[in-house]
């Protein structure tokens, strides 16, 4: 069973040290909005693995690909990687990391100019794109979806009423057509208050503002 450090939006002071090393993980989930060298950094000192999606204060990452030998381009010209190094960038994407299936969906609603802002429909079209790549992987292998890694959780699971924090509507189909085992999701600070795990059908959503240490069974999708 992966155990994984989920870290989104707020910097742990003590994970951005060599204390961080006590936790005898086998992968990061990063939900977007940290400074991309504290992402590197984990990735350093842990010697495992990252997987994020970027948050609404992250740079704009859309249109970079990498080649096969390594060499990075943006709408095919050669460009210089704004993200972090050594992390897998999930976003509208399927990566198989650890043992796990990871889909993918950054960014928040659209509330101003910012980068990683979308309208409903705009995000309700990239989560039909990425249960698209889900389902060719599915049909390849037969396994699902264990992780759905977002920045914005649900609408009405663990949302916010102000204008930049509301969840998104079309995650509700998202969850219900990939049916992950997990929804990892960031953005929406406790301020200090509780933040209870939430269901979501069969799927268990969690806030990892700041950062938390979860067990994640390998294969969990539905048959």
């Amino acid at each position: 069973m992966p155990k994984v450090l989920a870290v989104s939006d707020e910097v742990v002071d003590q994970l951005w040290t060599d204390q961080v090393r006590r936790h005898r993980v086998d992968l990061v989930l990063a939900a977007g909005d940290l400074p991309f060298d504290y992402l590197e950094f984990l990735v350093d000192a842990l010697d495992r693995p990252c997987v994020f999606v970027p948050g609404n204060h992250d740079a704009d990452l859309s249109g970079y690909d990498r080649s096969g030998g390594g060499l990075w381009t943006r709408d095919g010209l050669p460009a210089e990687w704004p993200g972090p190094a050594g992390a897998v960038n999930a976003d509208v994407r399927v990566t198989d990391v650890a043992g796990l299936r990871i889909a993918g969906l950054g960014g928040s609603i659209r509330y101003n100019r910012g980068p990683n802002q979308w309208t409903e429909r705009q995000m309700a079209r990239r989560a039909r794109a990425l249960r698209r790549r889900a389902a060719v992987r599915r049909l390849r292998d037969g396994r699902g979806v264990d992780v759905l890694l977002t920045h914005s959780p649900p609408r009405g699971v663990g949302d916010r009423e102000d204008p930049a924090h509301r969840g998104f509507d079309c995650l509700h189909t998202a969850v219900h057509k990939l049916r992950p085992r997990f929804l990892v999701h960031g953005h929406i600070h406790p301020h200090g208050e509780p933040v209870p795990d939430r269901n979501l059908g069969d799927t268990r959503v969690i806030n990892t503002v700041g950062y938390r240490i979860l067990d994640i069974p390998e294969a969990a999708h539905a048959p």
